[in-house]
């Protein structure tokens, strides 16, 4: 099977990053998490335990989604909290009006697997989508000698970290950098 999830220390560190950047270390703001390439769900899932109101899930094998992750969304008691998307992640993107109807979302993670995606198309494709708002969040993980851009449409890269050949970028607004810069500047002076 090629569902290969996120490792729990780099998912971990992906949670602390984004709970420190948004301004909450104790958890996420309320709010739509949208887990591309979901294959188990744990990103999503992991979301909706930190705080999220909503998770919405892109997995486009059915037998992944019949025995994998919709029987992980009931055993978490998540079901209610979560929309499932039995597309491929680009057709979801081109019609993300369509599927998703209520504007951006909070959140964004994109765990596609590694061999099968051109990040740069990808992310060109995320970046022009309506699902990106100017106080979005984005998660990338992306393998060894891959270059992600500095940016992600209106996003600045906040983060970029090295878990072994795994590496993980985190996209947000512009008050977020500015953000762990004025912290760094406190923590520097005292």
């Amino acid at each position: 099977m090629d569902v290969r999830p996120m490792m729990e220390v780099v998912k971990g560190a992906a949670f602390d990053i984004l709970q420190a950047a948004d301004g909450c270390p104790a958890s996420l703001r309320p709010g739509r998490w949208l887990d591309l390439y979901s294959g188990t769900g744990s990103v999503g899932i992991e979301a909706i335990s930190r705080g999220c109101s909503e998770a919405h899930f892109v997995e486009m094998d059915p037998w992944v989604v019949s025995n994998v992750l919709q029987p992980n969304l009931e055993w978490t008691g998540f079901l209610d909290a979560s929309v499932i998307h039995p597309v491929r992640v680009e057709t979801f993107l081109e019609q993300a009006d369509r599927f998703s109807g209520n504007g951006p979302f909070d959140y964004i993670s994109v765990t596609p697997p590694y061999t099968q995606v051109d990040y740069g198309m990808l992310m060109s494709q995320i970046s022009k989508s309506p699902i990106v708002g100017e106080n979005t969040f984005i998660v990338v993980e992306y393998p060894l000698r891959t270059d992600m851009l500095d940016s992600c449409g209106c996003l600045v890269k906040i983060k970029d970290r090295r878990f072994g050949r795994t590496h993980l970028a985190i996209y947000g607004p512009k008050w977020a950098q500015k953000k762990r810069k004025s912290d760094k500047t406190l923590q520097n002076t005292t």
